[in-house]
């Protein structure tokens, strides 16, 4: 959905207070859609029972002291529309690189190696 002058806050406190409790709510589009404030909110409340976001009112998001950020039921990705070509097409020739080595049996740039060690 595109955000403009009628879509933003489409989304309000009143519309996130209905929700399941065991909702996901998903939002990688534009946080404002969402009512300022909000998802906070209702996410405190249990209302949705689960966020998941990649975009924030202040974005890129450098406040570790968000809200949203200290939430057990928020998972919260970094936004990266932000980047420029180059810098994305070097992440994802990575990324590429990564898939193909763990296809092939070799997998590269482990962080956690034993990992794949755990159910062996």
């Amino acid at each position: 959905m595109r955000l403009n002058k009628p879509t933003r806050g489409i989304v309000s406190a009143d519309d996130l207070a209905r929700m399941k409790p065991d909702l996901l709510l998903l939002n990688t589009s534009r946080v404002p859609l969402i009512e300022e404030g909000a998802l906070v909110n209702a996410s405190k409340a249990g209302r949705s029972g689960m966020a998941a976001v990649d975009f924030y009112e202040m974005d890129p998001l450098r406040d570790t002291d968000h809200p949203l950020l200290h939430l057990d039921n928020a998972l919260c990705a970094p936004h990266i529309e932000y980047v420029t070509k180059d810098a994305n097409e070097v992440q994802f020739s990575d990324i590429f690189a990564q898939i193909t080595a763990y296809v092939n049996g070799s997998p590269i740039d482990m962080i956690i190696p034993e990992a794949l060690n755990k159910g062996a």
